[in-house]
């Protein structure tokens, strides 16, 4: 299978790309730096430019499969308003000129994989939420809500469109989950808020396979949870980081403290969904970590 790929060098792209490329297929990086050195693995490179909404011509040539992955970090910096907007515009133009491309190639690919997140439901307590839920009102909601429809101009040539909405990812590597690691490691860990909140999370290597698993499979379409079948608490996660690395997580960061330090992006922090991945199971899905334990001792195996 011939895949393209935007995102490719970030936490998640960089490893859907050694799996793929592990297992045969041919990958198509598609990049923004034109000085980008040619990829040494194997894989091809073509340009793609999201503020102008251009592909390059003829990269999505015999292209079966489309990945999409690119846009501004949710957690990179403070939220100002001119980084809300980058926020807003990375994901939007982004994905609407990927969606352009698969519909104005000679041959569109059968399959877009464009990315969202768990974001999408806000904040709902702990009430169970699948793929069926509404949207919430909040900031990060509104731009999922307009991130998934922009990849309609592809959904309505006929290709076959996914939506992954993500939670926390799980990986020493990178991401938000690889920035907690170091401060529990150092004992400076603790419950973030009241530590009540669920946070959705996803092991990496769970979050990659059940990547290929939507290339795959032919009846998976539209929204579709990337998280772990067993909701988990910040204080549950907090607890299971301090067992598995053996060190105290006394520190507690009160929701005041947190709002001061990050601003608006604190309520992403404090607010709780309790997200389950009911589309997955459906189609016969399996976790290798369903359980944030199985996916702390995963993560943690691969750093010894």
């Amino acid at each position: 299978m011939r895949v393209a790929i935007t995102g490719s060098t970030g936490l998640i792209g960089s490893a859907l790309v050694r799996s793929l490329l592990a297992d045969g297929h041919q990958v198509v990086r598609l990049v923004r730096d034109r000085s980008a050195a040619a990829p040494s693995d194997g894989s091809e490179s073509a340009r793609w430019d999201p503020v102008a909404g251009r592909v390059q011509p003829g990269a999505l040539d015999g292209v079966e499969a489309v990945v999409h992955l690119a846009g501004a970090g949710v957690g990179d910096r403070r939220w100002t308003a001119a980084y809300k907007r980058a926020i807003r515009d990375s994901r939007i133009r982004g994905t609407a000129t990927i969606a352009r491309a698969c519909a104005e190639s000679a041959v569109p690919p059968r399959v877009l994989v464009s990315a969202s997140a768990t974001g999408y439901y806000g904040d709902t307590g702990e009430r169970i939420i699948d793929e069926s839920d509404p949207a919430g009102n909040d900031f990060l909601s509104c731009v999922c809500v307009e991130w998934e429809a922009a990849a309609d101009p592809a959904r309505q040539s006929g290709v076959r469109v996914v939506h992954p909405r993500t939670g926390l990812v799980v990986s020493a590597g990178g991401g938000a989950f690889g920035r907690l690691l170091p401060l529990f490691r150092l004992g400076l860990g603790g419950r973030l808020g009241s530590g009540d909140q669920y946070w959705p999370f996803i092991s990496l290597t769970d979050h990659v396979a059940a990547l290929r698993f939507a290339l795959d499979t032919e009846d998976l379409a539209g929204p579709v949870n990337f998280t772990a079948p067993e909701p988990t608490t910040n204080r549950e996660v907090t607890r299971a980081l301090s067992r598995a690395l053996h060190r105290p997580a006394l520190a507690a960061v009160p929701a005041l403290a947190l709002r001061a330090v990050l601003g608006e992006f604190a309520g992403s922090i404090t607010c709780s969904a309790r997200v389950v991945p009911s589309a997955l199971e459906r189609a016969g899905f399996a976790f290798a970590h369903p359980t944030i334990g199985k996916a702390l001792d995963s993560v943690l195996r691969a750093d010894d």
